[in-house]
């Protein structure tokens, strides 16, 4: 932004490729006219090449080390929106290491918010906007220091403010933490094992015990939570029929928790998405299931729920492709795009507004195959469209983890163990200590 105010301020006149081509001599900016994508004959990448002096081979993603001052007086809708409530970012990145998240990849390292900045950013959002209720953003509400002192002091501060808590993981604490929220009603809470089986669970490297989650959905429903609503994914890397009926065995468990009380029983809710292989994660490299796939799998899950008075839901698996497809496609995916919109897609995330037919003409028009990007497994060596952009993370760690991940081998917590030496630390101060320490 400074290098285009001096452009306007000095009055230059230049091209727009002259602006670009300066912009990108600046570390952490992609200019992706300035390079070149040669093809193999099968579609395969051969090469990304920079076609000017001052783009980089290799585009080094830019961290900050102290969070910027939180956004305190954004633009307010004057129409009914679904998050109709304020949003202060405590906490950016996360250490889990969870193998298909890529928020948990892109956004390491770990950054805090103070926790004196974090209640007079939520004091400016009442007062510049309107707002009675404020969501602490994270992608991990939990792993916040002193979250339950947070909370305090911003109930003590402000009487009348309805605390909103996303992104919490599953043990009793966090039934504890909801629960000690002000003015908060009792309807329901959301949690993601994401995989029922705990085979599986070491796969994606996100385990929560049977017992832990029993035990925190007990905790739910004796403090008199109507509503518990489980997120699963369903195509995760290696998962079997036993994977899926043990989703099934799980559901069963948590129902017969409440059962013989005097209270009315709660509602049980489960949610599926399909796992969409993501860039920058240990499975960049893997296929999604086919829609075929996707489908059987659904019907095992929909006859065993039904047995139990559990009614799933879950996304079209049309519409899932095309995530895929668009998450680890290549610019030629541009002319698609463009072919479906002047088709008359517009709005897609809409189920009624949704013409998947469009969207496979567009594919027949350009020559493309959408099952080329979402349904090929990668060959660890493959050029991939993102792999002249660093993360930060290195791609020895992602191939790391993705063997690890084939084992079932679990990876730790970096900030409750030692430095799993990610890549992260090359640039982070706090993470060079940690490696150093380990």
């Amino acid at each position: 932004l400074d290098r285009l105010r001096d452009w306007k301020r000095r009055g230059r006149t230049a091209s727009r490729k002259d602006r670009l081509g300066e912009l990108a001599a600046i570390s952490g900016i992609y200019v992706p006219s300035l390079y070149h994508v040669e093809y193999h004959a099968d579609g395969l990448i051969r090469s990304v090449t920079p076609t000017a002096p001052e783009a980089r081979p290799v585009i080094s993603r830019r961290i900050v080390t102290k969070l910027p001052p939180p956004v305190t007086r954004p633009v307010v809708p004057y129409i009914e929106v679904v998050h109709d409530r304020g949003a202060i970012e405590i906490q950016r990145g996360c250490s889990r290491g969870c193998r298909f998240c890529q928020a948990g990849t892109i956004y390491r390292p770990v950054r805090e918010r103070p926790r004196q900045e974090v209640i007079e950013a939520v004091g400016e959002l009442i007062s510049g906007c309107g707002y009675n209720e404020v969501s602490l953003v994270s992608l991990c509400t939990n792993d916040y220091p002193g979250i339950d002192r947070l909370i305090d002091e911003l109930a003590r501060h402000y009487r009348d403010l309805t605390i909103s808590l996303p992104s919490l993981r599953i043990d009793r604490s966090s039934v504890t933490l909801v629960d000690s929220l002000p003015t908060r009603r009792k309807t329901g809470l959301t949690f993601a094992p994401e995989a029922g089986s705990q085979r599986l669970q070491r796969v994606i490297n996100k385990v929560t015990p049977e017992e832990v989650l029993l035990e925190t959905a007990a905790a739910v429903f004796d403090r008199g939570w109507t509503n518990l609503k489980l997120y699963f994914m369903l195509g995760l890397p290696t998962e079997t029929n036993d994977d899926i009926n043990d989703i099934v065995h799980l559901v069963e468990k948590v129902r017969t928790l409440d059962a013989g009380t005097s209270r009315r029983q709660p509602q049980i809710r489960i949610s599926l998405s399909t796992f969409v292989p993501k860039p920058h994660t240990p499975f960049q490299w893997v296929p999604q299931d086919s829609e075929a796939q996707l489908t059987a799998k659904h019907e095992i899950l929909k006859a065993g729920l039904k047995r139990k008075r559990v009614k799933p839901s879950w996304p079209d698996p049309r519409l899932s492709l095309l995530e895929a497809v668009m998450s680890r496609g290549d610019r030629r995916l541009g002319r698609v795009i463009h072919r479906a919109w002047k088709l008359g897609s517009t709005f897609d995330a809409w189920g009624e507004c949704f013409r998947y037919e469009n969207w496979l003409s567009a594919f027949t028009d350009t020559n493309l195959e959408p099952g080329f990007y979402a349904h090929r497994e990668r060959s660890l060596d493959e050029v991939l469209p993102w792999g002249h952009i660093d993360s930060g993370v290195t791609v020895a760690f992602l191939e790391q983890e993705y063997h690890r991940a084939t084992g079932g081998e679990l990876t730790n917590d970096c900030r409750r163990a030692d430095c799993n030496v990610c890549g992260v630390q090359r640039w982070h101060k706090d993470c060079q200590n940690k490696q150093a320490r380990s």
